[in-house]
């Protein structure tokens, strides 16, 4: 479980911008919300403990239990909801959705800690069918295997997470090793799949996408029409704009920013780029901005120098995690991409998301203790 490893090997780097990112994200959410944080530092010790314990275990060792590490992601999810059965012992309704546990009086969200269990999962069963992979049955056994997380979350309903499971996934399944031809025939029927899908989702009268996934689509692509759905992203931008250079400054009370006039619901999650680019400008928007890339790259080098497959699988599947939602939070906030509800990792508030990619770094920092040099 535990090996001797050598502090060189420690990447220090890399715990550098983490912290770094993660201490802006608790000054801009004190700033945001004054309310929540200590409940964002109390996560962020939380992390701290989390992160430390699995960077010193053998990933190795814990990929042994790659069938218990999916089971459990299942029970989790099940707890919330068991789809079409609609069966919630232990859900918590917030917004409409049933997307949080509730155990012992701990709330947390089951579907942010499946990102990184799926990874870990996938990783080492493409480490073992690595050889088959491209063969019709593993390819088959991968679909139901994935598929069955993916439905749950989908039955929350929570489209966002969704959207990042399936992008995590499809990272993890191209660096396994994926065949060119098969990625080929997907693309070439996935994009006249898409433009049927999007001509069928405008339609007035549609059923495939839930209601309020449907009006932040069209909230997007025609926000004078749909005011009501479409003012938090018109006023992130706006706010974005109003930092120019160097921003207004942490906790201003200025009656026009976006926090004290409540021109955005939360802006302490899924907005916070917003709140960023009002108080710290355009430099503390590029310092985010660069310190994610850094740790995205980090990861992804941490990864090339694995001694094992299941060990660059797992950086691969963190990077992706973390880049892909670092571009989708900040696209949403600028108005490049509909509101989609994913947080900005290591900013947004939210203890399970934090806890969870405190987790994450913690079994890329083992990965990098363990080079192709051992």
């Amino acid at each position: 479980m535990f090996k001797q490893y050598r502090l060189r090997d420690y990447r220090f780097r890399l715990v550098f911008y983490v912290y770094a990112i993660s201490l802006i994200g608790v000054m801009v959410i004190g700033s945001a919300r004054k309310s929540v944080q200590s409940q964002q530092i109390l996560g962020l010790a939380m992390g701290t403990v989390a992160m430390l314990a699995v960077s010193l275990m053998d990933y190795t060792w814990i990929l042994k239990f790659y069938w218990l590490i999916y089971v459990f992601n299942l029970v989790l999810l099940s707890l919330v909801q068991v789809p079409f059965i609609h069966l919630r012992p232990f859900g918590v309704l917030r917004n409409g959705a049933y997307r949080w546990l509730n155990i012992g009086g701990f709330q947390f969200q089951p579907s942010e800690l499946a990102k990184l269990l799926l990874i870990l999962f996938f990783a080492k069963f493409f480490e073992k069918y690595k050889e088959q992979l491209n063969t019709w049955k593993i390819l088959a056994i991968t679909a139901v295997l994935f598929g069955i997380p993916v439905i749950f979350i989908k039955e929350q309903p929570d489209l966002s997470t969704t959207i990042s499971i399936v992008v995590i996934f499809l990272v993890v399944i191209f660096i396994a090793g994926l065949s060119y031809k098969i990625i080929g025939a997907a693309i070439a029927v996935a994009v006249p799949s898409v433009i049927v899908f999007i001509s069928l989702i405008l339609q007035p009268d549609q059923e495939i996408l839930d209601d309020y996934a449907f009006r932040r689509i069209m909230a997007w692509l025609d926000p004078a029409k749909y005011a009501d759905d479409a003012y938090q992203q018109q006023n992130s931008i706006i706010a974005i704009g109003s930092g120019q250079l160097a921003g207004k400054g942490l906790n201003n009370n200025s009656v026009s920013s976006v926090k004290n006039g409540s021109f955005i619901a939360e802006p302490q999650t899924d907005f916070i780029f917003a709140v960023t680019g009002e108080e710290l400008g355009f430099i503390g928007c590029a310092i985010i901005i660069l310190l994610l890339a850094l740790i995205v790259l980090e990861c992804i080098w941490i990864g090339k120098r694995s001694r094992d497959f299941s060990g660059t699988l797992i950086c691969c599947g963190v990077a992706g995690y973390i880049g892909f939602q670092s571009f989708v939070n900040i696209c949403v906030a600028t108005g490049i991409m509909p509101n989609t509800g994913i947080p900005l990792p290591f900013v947004s508030y939210g203890l399970t998301s934090l806890v969870t990619l405190f987790l994450a770094i913690g079994f890329v920092l083992n990965v990098g203790l363990q080079p192709k040099k051992y």
